[in-house]
């Protein structure tokens, strides 16, 4: 059964809509996910939502485990994820309350987050250069102008360890390098979405401009009353986003996302450790 992930971000910790709602607790050889995945229908599709943070915003950006959260996507029969995350922008001509497709990622984290299923007797290597689906973000995209949101195509997400936000000195340098946005998330997902041969877009919802224009006279004060107001009325766009996409994504993609792992598996199936190949599966059984 085809089912469509979506992972809320700050701000988006619940999808109204849902019909035949279902709690459903996954176990994963990762750890627990942020919390208990919400399954049920939404426009007449199978919907998986998941709480990045978990109820409340209780888990830290460098605390979520990313793994567990994509195992458990797939362990459900995601083959689909529309992750939603609060952003900062590096450009004046991104706005707050505007909504950037992302098309690239650069990662400026410490690698306290695991950010792989391999390792531990099993080798891979996938193919990154577009680490986003290409169909599903142009969907996204074509919905966020049908819906009325500002829409923004392609971009980088520079990816910070957080949880602080940026000094000054490191914006100016994020700015210099041509980056759109910076947020605190995303990478780690789109890297497991890709082994775990999941499509996977990003939503990048602009609440604010990064440090980097504080000194500007007509820079807007960025305060953390102004940053919630704009992720409330960011999530309520996201929402309506969500159903026309719903609606406008095929019943299953034709991408090429679902055979990352063709090429990519380096360790013979004879040498592999029995408890990791267990541990994988859902996700390399096929090639075994």
């Amino acid at each position: 059964m085809s089912r469509i992930g979506i992972i809320g971000g700050s701000g988006l910790y619940n999808i109204d809509g849902l019909e035949g709602v279902k709690e459903v607790a996954v176990d994963t050889p990762f750890g627990k996910p942020s919390d208990k995945f919400v399954c049920g229908k939404l426009e007449k599709r199978d919907v998986v939502f998941l709480p990045r943070h978990g109820k409340g915003h209780r888990i830290l950006p460098s605390e979520i485990n990313y793994r567990a959260n994509i195992y458990g996507m797939k362990k459900l029969g995601v083959d689909r994820i529309i992750s939603i995350g609060a952003v900062g922008s590096f450009k004046k001509e991104l706005k707050p309350q505007d909504i950037l497709v992302v098309s690239q990622f650069v990662d400026r984290t410490n690698q306290a987050r695991r950010m792989t299923f391999f390792g531990d007797g099993i080798a891979a290597h996938i193919p990154f250069a577009q680490p986003v689906c290409g169909d599903l973000a142009k969907t996204l995209y074509e919905s966020g102008k049908t819906v009325g949101a500002t829409m923004h195509n392609g971009g980088t997400y520079l990816n910070m360890e957080g949880p602080a936000f940026s000094t000054l000195a490191e914006s100016l340098l994020y700015k210099s390098w041509g980056m759109d946005v910076i947020g605190m998330t995303n990478m780690a997902e789109a890297r497991l979405a890709r082994e775990a041969e999941i499509c996977y877009s990003t939503l990048a919802m602009i609440t604010d401009y990064d440090c980097w224009c504080m000194d500007e006279e007509d820079a807007p004060t960025v305060t953390i009353d102004l940053i919630i107001e704009n992720l409330n009325k960011n999530a309520e766009t996201a929402k309506k986003l969500i159903k026309h996409a719903l609606k406008a994504l095929p019943k299953e993609p034709s991408c090429a996302c679902k055979d990352t792992l063709k090429e990519a598996i380096i360790t013979p199936k004879d040498l592999m450790p029995k408890t990791r190949k267990r541990d994988l599966e859902i996700i390399i059984g096929k090639y075994l």
